[in-house]
Parts: C-alpha cells; sequence; structure tokens
C-alpha cells in the first residue's frame, strides 16, 4: 500500500504552512518613512558564542544610541533582511507551489506608525500590506498575522520606558484599529504579541525595555509592568477585532519551553512543575483571562507593586482569545544538581543535558515525543484549539556544485515532529495548523546571521550582507509539498 493510500489523522481543514517575521525578512528599513524598531538595533556579532545567549542578546544604552546614528545595513542584518518588501510576490508563488495553507507574517508597527505616536498612519505602509496579504489571499493562502512580532518603535522604547507606561497600550490599540479596518478583509487568523512570554529572556526586542537604564532591583518590577500592560492591550485588542471584523479570530502566542525533571526525585519533579507553571503563566492570563495566584504570591513576598488600571481585572477576564498558539524547538532539563551536570541551550534558555535526545548544531535538544506531550498537556489545561506557530532546525546547509542542497536532516526533523502532532490529534487534541519556522532562510533573530538556515527555500545571501538575494528549492521543498499535498500522510 502506498502512502498516499494512507489515511490521514489530520483534519481535512488542517492549515499546512510557514512562518516569518516582517523583522527578519522584510528590509527596506528606512523606505516609505518607515521609523526605527528595536530589531533595527539588533547586530550581527560573529565574536561572540553563539550559545552565549545573553551575550547576544544584551544591549546597552550606548549601543542602541550608536544605532540611532547609523545607517549600516551589514552590522544591522534585519535592515535588510531577504529583501521581502520587494520579493514578496516571489516568495508567495513559491509558497502557494508548495501548497501552502497558511502564511505566519507579521506587520511591522514603524511601517504604519513611525514612532508609534502619529494620530494617522502612512498611507504607504497601508499600501503594502493590502497589497500582501491581496496576493496570499489570491494564491489560496490565508494570512496568519502576528501584531506585535519583536518590531516594538524605537521611539515608545527610549520614551516611554518600553511597554512599562500605560500610554503605550493606547498607541497599540490605535494601531490594530488600523489593521483591523484596513485588512480586515484578508486577514481571519490574528496573533497578538509573540512569544509574550520572553519577557524576561530578552526584555529590548520583546517589550523595548533596555535593562543597562534601570537600577538592577528595579528591573524585575518594570518587566512585570510591561507583560501587564501587553496583556490588557491583547484584551482590547481582541475586543476590537470581535467588533469590527465578525468571524475573525484572535489568538495568544507563547513560547513552549517544556521541562522535564531530571529524575524522580520529588525535588526535581518540583523543581521542574515549577519550571513549567512559570511558562504557563503567560498564556493562563491570555486564555483564563486571570492571574495565577502563585503569581500574585511572588509578588507579595518580593515586594513587586505592579499598577492596574480601572477594570483591567474584568478586561482580562472579558476578552480572551480564541485559540492558543505556540513555539516548540526543543525540551529543557531541570536539576537541583544542575550545577554539577553538563548544560546545554537553545532559543534563550539553558537547562540540564538530556542523554536521550540528540542535539543540533546551535545546541538545541531535538525532541519530537515533547511535542506530542505538549500539544496533551496544553489541551488538557485550556480547552481550546491550538495552532504550531513555529517549530524547526536550524543548520548550516551546503550548496552542491549542481545547485542542489540536499538537506535530509531538515527532513528527517520534520517528519518526526509532524509524526508526533498525528499523535496527538489521535488522542483527540484539537489542532488546526502547523508554520514552520523560517521556511524561507532569512536572518536569525537571537544571532542576526544567515547561516543559521531554517528554510525550506534558500536564499543567497550571507552573514556579512554578500549575495543575490536569489531563491532556490532546497529538497526538502518538494518533500514538503507532497506532505501538504497527502495531508500529512506521506511522510516517506
Amino acid at each position: 500500500m502506498s502512502e498516499f493510500t494512507k489515511t490521514s489523522v489530520f483534519p481535512e481543514d488542517f492549515l499546512w504552512g510557514g512562518a516569518t517575521a516582517a523583522n527578519q525578512c522584510e528590509g527596506a528599513w528606512d523606505v516609505d518613512g518607515k521609523g526605527l524598531s528595536v530589531a533595527d538595533c539588533t547586530t550581527y556579532r560573529p565574536n561572540v558564542d553563539k550559545k552565549n545567549y545573553a551575550a547576544l542578546h544584551g544591549i546597552t544604552d550606548d549601543q542602541i544610541r550608536a544605532a540611532m546614528e547609523s545607517d549600516d545595513i551589514h552590522e544591522y542584518p534585519k535592515r535588510h533582511g531577504i529583501d521581502f518588501f520587494h520579493r514578496y510576490k516571489e516568495d508567495i508563488a513559491l509558497f502557494a507551489e508548495m501548497g501552502f495553507k497558511t502564511l505566519r507574517v507579521s506587520i511591522q508597527w514603524t511601517r504604519l506608525f513611525p514612532t508609534g505616536t502619529e494620530e494617522q498612519p502612512l498611507q504607504a505602509g497601508i499600501d503594502f500590506y493590502r497589497d500582501l496579504f491581496k496576493t496570499m489571499k489570491e494564491a489560496g493562502i490565508e494570512p496568519l498575522v502576528t501584531l506585535h512580532h519583536y518590531e516594538m518603535p524605537l521611539y515608545l522604547a527610549n520614551h516611554y520606558d518600553g511597554w512599562g507606561k500605560r500610554e503605550v497600550i493606547d498607541f497599540f490599540v490605535r494601531y490594530c484599529e488600523v489593521c483591523f479596518r484596513e485588512f480586515g478583509e484578508y486577514v481571519k487568523y490574528w496573533l497578538t504579541f509573540n512569544e509574550i512570554d520572553s519577557v524576561f529572556r530578552h526584555p529590548w526586542t520583546t517589550i523595548g525595555v533596555c535593562t543597562d537604564r534601570y537600577p538592577a532591583d528595579k528591573c524585575e518590577e518594570l518587566i512585570y509592568q510591561c507583560v501587564h500592560n501587553q496583556f490588557v492591550a491583547s484584551a482590547l485588542a481582541t475586543k476590537m477585532l470581535h467588533e469590527m471584523v465578525p468571524g475573525a479570530q484572535m489568538g495568544c502566542m507563547v513560547t513552549r519551553t517544556l521541562t522535564y525533571p531530571e529524575n524522580c526525585n520529588p525535588k526535581n519533579m518540583l523543581l521542574a512543575q515549577k519550571t513549567n507553571r512559570d511558562n504557563y503563566f503567560y498564556s493562563d492570563v491570555q486564555v483564563l483571562g486571570e492571574y495565577p495566584k502563585h503569581v500574585l504570591k511572588y509578588w507579595e513576598r518580593h515586594g513587586i507593586h505592579v499598577e492596574f488600571g480601572m477594570g483591567d481585572e474584568a478586561i482580562l477576564k472579558q476578552y480572551s482569545v480564541d485559540f492558543v498558539s505556540f513555539s516548540y524547538y526543543m525540551s529543557m532539563v531541570d536539576s537541583i544538581d544542575a550545577d554539577k551536570r553538563e548544560k546545554v541551550g537553545g532559543n534563550l534558555a539553558t537547562g540540564v543535558k538530556n542523554p536521550f535526545l540528540p542535539i543540533s548544531d546551535w545546541g538545541w535538544q531535538v525532541d519530537p515525543d515533547g511535542l506530542t506531550y505538549a500539544l496533551i498537556d496544553m489541551d488538557d489545561r485550556y480547552h481550546k484549539p491550538l495552532f504550531i506557530v513555529e517549530n524547526g532546525l536550524g543548520a548550516y546547509d551546503k550548496v552542491e556544485e549542481d545547485g542542489s542542497i540536499n538537506d535530509d536532516y531538515r527532513i528527517d526533523y520534520f517528519r518526526e515532529h509532524i509524526k508526533a502532532i498525528g499523535a496527538a490529534i489521535e488522542e483527540g487534541v484539537d489542532v488546526r495548523g502547523y508554520t514552520p519556522w523560517g521556511c524561507i532562510d532569512l536572518v536569525s533573530m537571537s544571532t542576526c546571521e544567515m547561516d543559521k538556515r531554517y528554510g525550506f527555500i534558500y536564499v543567497d545571501l550571507d552573514n556579512e550582507g554578500n549575495g543575490t538575494y536569489a531563491r532556490s528549492k532546497k529538497k526538502s521543498f518538494g518533500w514538503y509539498k507532497k506532505v501538504i499535498a497527502s495531508n500529512g500522510a506521506d511522510l516517506d
């Protein structure tokens, strides 16, 4: 029996596709009046240990000032991206050839509102995104749009303590109102904040907070204030979407940093439980509409004061999200003896090495079974549709003399993770879609390099910004096309 005759466990309307972020692919950082974002200040640091995530993501006030004074696009690779701004029609045609049902993209706030404070948006920015979404729909691809994907206006970061000031909620809601009004006819699925749980891992990119500017003992309280303001903004955006675009759906987006105990020592069990509860905090608020008690108790013990506006609790409770989306790349291990164990890191987190798992070129532990575990666990907790909006393998790709790229390692990675999704679906989990990260090579979020490639499509561009930007198909391109055509049944 051939694979194509097998019955797929995936729903007939399952949304297969891929995921990108505007700040990593669009380029055109200063075109048509676009303002600077926090992403435009992040640099490629070739001499920093790729596994030293704090060094890669730390930013100082002096570095921000230097970025504001520079028009360099090589030191700041996200300014050129992969030139998706000018090549999106070509790229969408390739995605359509693969059979994409959906494509996750983001809107750069600064392409509509350069500083975030303007009363009226830039028409050129509206025109660009309208044509992008129209082109996607004409290709049969459903847009999945992130409103805030590490692209906060630099002006707000510099003048409003990032998301620390209450006024930023109003600026964001104004931006959302424009997005829903101008793009609602094309976009049914929306996400508010990308990996909202990353506020402590990399506060600059997530909430526009440069910790170098504040006393060390004040940073934690400021970060909690910022994320609270984002929670309220997410609820208000959800309310507005339902009112302005009937039938549209809003999702939250979190990093699923699944953590195992090192062994069955009860102390390790409790340690891993705490880490997983801390990870769930961010989706708990957006889905369940209230703060977990353990977070409130933590604030009480540590003297952390977060300013709530009048009616915030009611807003959070009344306007929860419609579905839960998340990224999943790896699992972690907690141990009470962590200081005596070998460490690994990935996706801006570190933990004890799991001896049962292989590790990628960048030190990320590959754990497909963990995806099944995560899906079942989140389904049990939230009882809402789930959407895997990031998953993938960053790897070095070699272009052969004939131009081919034989990325069988990527195919193997996706095959096992798609099987893991299928296993969760067979357990009754409501999974609506799957958008592998970086479906086309783009500038890495963490390292700002091109060598860390995720895509089914190769982009001729190196770490120094040299190359033709030409697109070419990897071996995985044809494989994923076959997977989509068979609705996940043919994984050979």
